[in-house]
């Protein structure tokens, strides 16, 4: 009897020095990461300490933001950690339509409503569970993950991944991550919007100059990918910006801290003007507030 409960003994000690190593190694690899993007986070085309990167394969595409936040990583980590925070950083992007948090068998799911980027009825905007996650949480790293196995167009197994070190300065290093796969049928659903209603828009990577001398950014699928991922993190930004206000001051401020840091980007991001996405917005959260 006594060697059998060693023997569990020993197993649970075994279970968190494996999880203890995965936290300390993964958080190791982000700081890594962050040395070698020292330069790149110093002088960069955003003016903000941030690298953006977008791939493509096949049936894959993804955006990742490597960028430092101006708040210390105990306020990263307090506020990024909880699933109604993400759905008020999730509802800040023009066609997220609503976010409610929910418990189902036993998962925390988010209810997410994708839309178009304009007012709509909830009813015509396509709903994706999300099951929120906090794959890692100690004072020095933070794993939130955010999977949806179907998403709108032919897209599937969507996810939004956050990792946060903090930094010697009192700052938090972010690594944020947006993928999801895409069949046939979704690829020529994208393509048909980016031949009409998105043809012209543009992501942030420079792959050229125009004859007039400005910079040529890709487009396509990358394009689509890179916009989205920087439309997430500034979300992010702009909820850590304004959490520590109450509630009514606190969704004012980050809709306007939001909308103020795309128009930085007015290339990639101008969709709409501020007095329509601010209204757009507070209707939203009304209207989330009582829809299921």
């Amino acid at each position: 009897m006594l060697r059998w409960l060693l023997m569990i003994a020993l197993a649970g000690f075994a279970g968190s020095a494996e999880y203890a190593w995965a936290d300390a190694s993964a958080a190791a690899a982000l700081r890594v990461k962050y040395e070698a993007l020292g330069e790149r986070l110093r002088s960069n085309p955003f003016n903000r300490p941030l690298v953006l990167e977008s791939s493509e394969t096949s049936n894959r595409v993804s955006g990742e933001i490597y960028a430092v936040i101006n708040q210390p990583f105990q306020a990263v980590s307090t506020g990024l950690n909880s699933p109604d925070h993400w759905c008020d950083v999730i509802s800040l992007p023009l066609n997220t339509k609503y976010c409610r948090a929910v418990t189902d068998q036993g998962n925390t799911v988010l209810k997410v409503n994708i839309g178009k980027k304009s007012a709509e009825p909830l009813i015509d905007a396509q709903r994706i569970a999300f099951t929120y996650a906090v794959a890692e949480l100690s004072p020095q790293f933070l794993d939130v993950r955010l999977d949806a196995k179907e998403g709108p167009m032919g897209t599937s197994n969507y996810r939004i991944k956050l990792e946060a070190i903090p930094t010697a300065s009192a700052k938090t290093f972010i690594h944020l991550t947006y993928s999801y796969s895409v069949n046939f049928a979704g690829r020529l659903a994208i393509q048909t919007y980016l031949g009409t209603i998105g043809r012209g828009k543009v992501g942030f990577t420079r792959v050229g100059q125009q004859n007039d001398g400005n910079p040529q950014f890709i487009d396509g699928v990358r394009g689509l990918v890179e916009r989205n991922t920087m439309r997430y993190y500034l979300a992010i930004d702009s909820f850590l910006e304004a959490n520590n206000e109450p509630a009514p001051a606190a969704l004012e401020r980050r809709l306007q801290s939001w909308f103020s840091a795309a128009e930085l980007y007015p290339r990639q991001l101008h969709e709409i003007e501020r007095s329509e996405y601010l209204a757009m917005k507070r209707d939203e959260y009304k209207r989330q507030q009582t829809s299921d």
